[in-house]
C-alpha cells in the first residue's frame, strides 16, 4: 500500500449515522473507488468550484463561506498536484476525499458546499467533463495524425505504387492517393467525436439525487460556469446517462481499427518481402538474438490496440444494458474502461504520428510493383472502349485473352509486341501503349476522387484549408 493509499480512518462517516459500524474490509475493496476516479479530481474541483458559487449567488450560502469553499478547494487542488495529497480508500472516491480535506482546511463551511446536490449528479458531472476533455485531445491528435499523412501525401502525389484487391495488385495508384485515404478515414473519425461533444455537452450538476432539489438553485449558472451549453433537462435522465461515454468508446473504437488497418499496412510495406517503407529507429526494435532484424514493434502494438478499447466499449455496454433508472452501484464500473481506453487510444495516435512523420517510402520498389501483376489490365480495356468503339464487357474479354498470353510468355502486358496484341484484336494499334505505362495510367484517373496527381493535390489543399479554418 503506497502512502497515498493509506486510510485515515476505518469507516466513512459521511455516510453520517445510518450505520453503526464501518464496512468490513471485503466491503470496502469492493465499494472504493478512489484508486481510480482520482484522475477526475481536477474535474470535480472544477464542478465543486461553480456550484459553490452558484449557492452564494442564489443566496443559498453566504458570500464569506463560498470564498472560504473556494479558496480551500484551490489548496487541495494544489495539494495533489504536487503529490502531497493523502488519499484514503475509506472515503470511497474522489468526491469523499476531496471535501474531507476541505473539512480539515476550512472547517464547518465545508459542510454547506453538498447543498443542493448529490453524489450521483456530482459523479456524472465529473465524469462527463472528464470524457469532454479527453474528446478534444483525441480531436488535437487526429489532426496532427491528419497533418502528417497530409505531408506525406504532398511530397509523393506523383509516386506510382500498386493498389491492391484482396492483397492482389489491382491498379497503379499514387503514393499521395494511398495516404489520403487515410486522410479521409480519420477525419470522419475527427467528426464522430466532434459530433459525441455536441451531444455530451448538457450539465448534469443539479439533478442532485435523481428528482431535482427544492433548493432554488440556478443551473443555467452552473452549466454556463463549466462549459456546458444547457443544463440537462430530466433530473432522472442526466444521473443515469452515459451516453456520452459509450459514444466516446465507440468513436474510439472505429478509430483504433482504422489505425489498425493502417498499422497492418506498415507491417506489410516494412517486410523485406514488400520494402516499399523503411521505418525510422524510433519506431522499431532489434532481435535479441537475430542482429540482422528490425522489427515494427510500434505498427504491431498498435494493431493490437483495437482488442482493448472495443473490450472496454463491450464492457460498458454490458454494465449499461439492464440497468433500471436512475443510479446503480454498477455504474461505478464505467470510468476504469474509459480510462484506459483514453490512454491506450491517445498513445496509437501518438506513436502513429511519429511512424507517419519519420517513414520514407522506397519509390523504386514502390513503381517496380505497381507495374506488376498486370495492373493496367483495366487501362487496356478502356481503351479499346475508347479507341475501338468496343462495348466494355467485349473489351473485358479482349484484355483478358491478351494478360493470358502475357503470362504463358511470361512477360507483362506493356511488354507484348504489337503483333502479340493484333493477334488477338487486328484492329489494336500502336497508341495502344501509351496507356500501358503505370504513370500514364494514374495521370489519367483524373475523375473526382481519383487517383491522378492533379486530383490527390486538390483534395491536400482542400484538407488543409479545412484544418486551418477549424484551427
Amino acid at each position: 500500500m503506497t502512502k497515498n493509499d493509506t486510510p485515515k480512518t476505518s469507516s466513512n462517516q459521511m455516510w453520517g449515522g445510518r450505520f453503526a459500524a464501518g464496512p468490513d474490509a471485503i466491503m470496502e475493496a469492493i465499494n472504493a473507488s478512489i484508486s481510480f476516479d482520482k484522475r477526475m479530481a481536477a474535474q470535480d474541483i472544477e464542478g465543486s468550484r461553480a456550484h459553490a458559487a452558484m449557492l452564494a449567488s442564489a443566496g443559498i450560502i453566504t458570500d464569506t463561506d463560498a470564498v472560504a469553499i473556494r479558496e480551500g478547494l484551490l489548496t487541495v487542488l494544489s495539494e495533489i498536484d504536487n503529490g502531497e495529497f493523502q488519499y484514503s480508500a475509506a472515503l470511497e472516491d474522489i468526491h469523499m476525499n476531496v471535501e474531507s480535506r476541505l473539512k480539515d482546511l476550512i472547517g464547518e463551511p465545508a459542510g454547506r458546499l453538498h447543498t443542493g446536490r448529490s453524489r450521483n449528479d456530482q459523479v456524472a458531472t465529473d465524469f462527463r467533463l472528464w470524457v469532454r476533455d479527453q474528446t478534444d485531445a483525441v480531436i488535437v491528435g487526429l489532426e496532427a495524425l491528419i497533418r502528417a499523412l497530409l505531408a506525406q501525401a504532398e511530397a509523393g502525389a506523383d509516386w506510382v505504387m500498386p493498389g491492391f484487391t484482396h492483397l492482389q495488385v489491382a491498379q497503379p495508384v499514387t503514393w499521395g492517393h494511398h495516404m489520403m485515404a487515410y486522410v479521409e478515414m480519420f477525419g470522419r473519425d475527427m467528426s464522430r467525436f466532434r459530433d459525441a461533444r455536441v451531444r455530451m455537452n448538457e450539465s448534469p450538476l443539479g439533478a442532485a439525487a435523481l428528482a431535482g432539489t427544492s433548493f432554488p438553485i440556478d443551473r443555467h449558472m452552473t452549466a454556463e460556469a463549466l462549459g456546458f451549453d444547457r443544463p440537462a433537462a430530466n433530473s432522472l435522465d442526466a444521473v443515469a446517462d452515459r451516453d456520452f461515454a459509450l459514444e466516446f468508446l465507440a468513436a474510439s473504437t472505429i478509430t483504433a481499427m482504422h489505425l489498425s488497418r493502417f498499422a497492418e499496412e506498415l507491417v506489410i510495406w516494412s517486410s523485406a518481402q514488400f520494402r516499399f517503407v523503411a521505418l525510422s529507429d524510433r519506431f522499431s526494435t532489434g532481435s535479441s538474438i537475430m542482429p540482422q532484424k528490425k522489427n515494427p514493434d510500434a505498427a504491431e502494438l498498435i494493431r493490437a490496440k483495437i482488442g482493448r478499447i472495443m473490450g472496454a466499449m463491450v464492457g460498458l455496454f454490458t454494465v449499461m444494458k439492464g440497468l433500471p433508472l436512475t443510479y446503480s452501484k454498477d455504474m461505478q464500473e464505467d470510468k476504469e474502461q474509459v480510462f484506459d481506453a483514453a490512454d491506450n487510444l491517445m498513445l496509437a495516435l501518438a506513436a502513429m504520428t511519429g511512424m507517419v512523420a519519420d517513414m520514407t517510402a522506397n519509390t523504386k520498389n514502390l513503381e517496380i510493383a505497381a507495374a506488376s501483376g498486370f495492373s493496367t489490365a483495366t487501362d487496356l480495356a478502356d481503351w479499346l472502349v475508347r479507341a475501338l468503339n468496343m462495348p466494355f464487357r467485349d473489351a473485358h474479354h479482349v484484355t483478358g485473352t491478351l494478360v493470358a498470353l502475357a503470362e504463358s510468355k511470361e512477360c507483362d502486358l506493356p511488354d507484348l509486341t504489337l503483333a502479340d496484341m493484333q493477334s488477338v484484336h487486328e484492329h489494336i494499334t500502336q497508341d495502344v501503349f501509351d496507356v500501358l505505362g503505370v504513370h500514364n495510367s494514374v495521370a489519367s484517373r483524373v475523375s473526382y476522387g481519383g487517383t491522378a496527381p492533379s486530383q490527390v493535390r486538390s483534395q491536400i489543399a482542400r484538407w488543409t484549408k479545412n484544418l486551418n479554418k477549424d484551427t
